[in-house]
């Protein structure tokens, strides 16, 4: 089993609660709104990661993160970018996951094939939308069991 920790929206806070839930993943995908360098320094300590910039991640430090990634993990095709809807569906030949974030709105459904996840704000609390973040465990024989985690923090 192959576990793929998921987080977005940060907004330059990571909380101990998601380091805590990604404590033993085996690579972190982050779907930008980063907020600070230190918040991927941070996780890298956990596991390798994939990230991107989103829409509040500028300044010079943001120029090393691209605004889409694709990467391969465990045999499964993963599509990241920040905000759905900038998604070309023409670029998804191939591809088993869609990853983004931007909403803070945690969704994870099947379209045709694919998985879309969204694991909502790990940052600071948006109205009353919760603080979540994901896993994506890729068993051996390539099924995928996805879990979205409720922070629980005031």
């Amino acid at each position: 089993m192959f576990t793929i920790g998921i987080i977005s929206d940060t907004h330059g806070l990571l909380r101990a609660e998601a380091e805590d839930r990604l404590a033993g993943v085996d690579h972190i995908i982050h779907a930008g709104d980063i907020g600070r360098p230190e918040i991927i320094a941070s996780l890298r300590k956990i596991a390798p990661v994939t990230a991107i910039r989103g829409n509040v991640d500028d300044g010079e430090w943001a120029c090393e993160y691209a605004d889409t990634e694709v990467v391969r993990l465990a045999g499964k095709t993963i599509s990241v970018l920040h905000d759905l809807k900038t998604l070309r569906t023409d670029s998804l030949s191939g591809v088993d996951v869609v990853v983004s974030g931007h909403s803070h709105m945690p969704k994870i459904e099947t379209v045709d094939g694919v998985l879309y996840l969204n694991p909502g704000s790990a940052g600071p609390r948006r109205f009353k939308l919760p603080i979540t973040l994901a896993t994506l465990a890729i068993t051996s024989e390539g099924g995928m069991d996805w879990k979205l985690l409720d922070l629980a923090v005031s």
